[in-house]
């Protein structure tokens, strides 16, 4: 398993939500079940919900993100390359839009979608040799929460008081 440095982030009294796509189970099972231990761990509380497939986080996020209910929200899914373009599609459609959503939004939303070539680069990813990447996915976010936290100028949604000027 490769070295991955301590998380640097404390979760105390942060209010997560773990959003988890049901397509390739077995996998964002394990992703979703290291990420709530991690959360728990970090003293964060964990609401966890679930879509159809990783095409549907984006818009889940969004709804949860919304509710200003959330300091992190956890998008876990596992798209697997197939024989045709169509992992291609869902691949950068799904990472645009959770990167859009990530700086649009005043909730911290890590990248937890795995694209992996294979089952087994998915497997190993999710508890393997490669370590659990819904983990990683919230130790991402609990270290943007604690960021967030340290910005001034922030209100307690964590919109900024003033707006940039562009």
């Amino acid at each position: 398993m490769k070295a991955r440095p301590a998380p640097r982030a404390s979760g105390a009294a942060a209010r997560v939500a773990i959003v988890r796509a049901r397509w390739n189970d077995a996998v964002t099972r394990a992703l979703a079940r290291a990420a709530a231990e991690r959360a728990a761990a970090s003293g964060a509380t964990v609401d966890e919900f679930e879509v159809a497939g990783s095409f549907e986080l984006p818009a889940a996020v969004a709804l949860l993100a919304d509710s200003g209910r959330y300091d992190a929200i956890v998008p876990l899914g596992c798209l697997v390359r197939g024989e045709t373009p169509h992992f291609d599609v869902l691949a950068h459609a799904v990472a645009r839009a959770i990167v859009e959503l990530s700086i649009t939004y005043p909730v911290a939303i890590p990248f937890g979608v795995l694209t992996c070539d294979t089952m087994e680069q998915a497997r190993a990813r999710s508890g393997g040799p490669e370590g659990n990447k819904g983990a990683e996915a919230m130790d991402a976010a609990l270290e943007l929460v604690a960021l967030r936290r340290q910005v001034p100028g922030r209100t307690r949604g964590g919109r900024s008081r003033a707006r940039r000027s562009t």
